[in-house]
């Protein structure tokens, strides 16, 4: 009976101090505190699902201002110090908080800005009670001691050069996205553009172009009359630039760079008919000052064959490379 009596009271008192602990935590010592703040964030949020039109909006706005106070306010209570610096982890916290508020959106709650701009408003929100003295009732703006003044320089500049080349970073990946040809041959060189691979990289738009140009080609010269594909080769400037232009505007639509690429042929005579190369020409930034161009050759040869009315004619056979051809330089002159 008293080890019944013992372990029944054994519970209560862990149920009464677990109770105790968590009331600690979550009703406020006083009115005027950070869980106030807290409690209010989430209040607004639910009253803003409730709500319609621009009242939604106004709610969530203040939601928004009472969570920045409250995180801001907790974490400066026992401020830890980022590694190095002088910067409370609070103001971290409170920066990014801050950050997407100001520069996010419904659809995307975390945007470039907003990773672009938090180490400098964290930065400024350190830097803003080095300006203000006094209590929360009696406060007065100041200015900084001088061996203060230099830290806080040194603190703000340090976080708006993060800042710049986390937005160098983003330029770049936007770049490399619109115009992704650029990583196979302007940035080979760069002390800031990190390739992983050494080996020539073809581009892949100009290897697009050509694979999707030749199906084109084809069509229009295969088991045709032998006379009628000499003409076409003779115009086949006019009519390559036409389908090129067709395959860029339809497999390059996403791109920014599809206005730098143009395609062009070149015609050759050969002892048995005709050599047609296929050019994909990069006209935009490169390393070489001539630029380069991807090139696949077609050979055109006459063969003889008949019709349905058993009657011998000569029409074309043309075979292409299989792989396209990477070459620094421009583009061979026309014949």
């Amino acid at each position: 009976m008293n080890t019944l009596f013992k372990d029944v009271f054994g519970i209560f008192k862990f149920t009464e101090g677990l109770y105790a602990g968590i009331r600690k935590v979550l009703v406020p010592p006083k009115a005027y505190s950070w869980q106030t703040f807290i409690y209010l964030s989430v209040f607004s949020w639910v009253l803003s699902y409730c709500a319609t039109g621009y009242i939604k909006d106004i709610i969530a706005f203040f939601g928004w201002l009472f969570l920045i106070a409250g995180t801001a306010w907790y974490t400066t209570e026992d401020p830890l110090r980022v590694p190095g610096t002088f910067m409370p982890v609070g103001a971290v916290i409170t920066g990014f908080l801050v950050s997407v508020f100001a520069f996010g959106n419904q659809q995307d709650v975390i945007t470039s800005r907003t990773i672009v701009f938090w180490p400098t408003i964290s930065a400024l929100i350190t830097a803003i009670p080095e300006f203000i003295e006094g209590n929360d009732t009696d406060a007065k703006a100041r200015i900084p001691k001088p061996e203060d003044r230099q830290r806080i320089i040194i603190l703000v500049a340090s976080s708006m050069l993060l800042s710049c080349w986390i937005q160098f970073y983003f330029v770049m990946d936007n770049w490399f996205q619109q115009y992704p040809s650029l990583q196979a041959d302007t940035f080979k060189g760069s002390a800031f553009v990190v390739r992983t691979e050494e080996r020539v990289k073809i581009p892949k738009n100009g290897v697009v172009i050509l694979e999707k140009l030749q199906p084109r080609v084809v069509e229009e010269i295969a088991q045709r009359p032998w006379s009628e594909v000499e003409k076409w080769l003779l115009d086949a400037k006019q009519r390559v630039r036409t389908l090129g232009t067709e395959v860029i505007q339809k497999n390059l639509e996403r791109y920014e760079e599809k206005e730098l690429w143009h395609v062009e042929p070149r015609v050759a005579n050969t002892k048995s008919g005709y050599i047609l190369d296929l050019l994909s020409i990069w006209i935009g930034p490169s390393s070489n000052p001539r630029g380069y161009y991807l090139k696949k050759s077609c050979g055109i040869e006459p063969i003889a064959t008949t019709n349905n009315s058993e009657n011998k004619i000569t029409v074309a056979e043309i075979e292409c490379d299989r792989i396209n051809k990477l070459i620094a330089g421009s583009a061979p002159p026309q014949q």
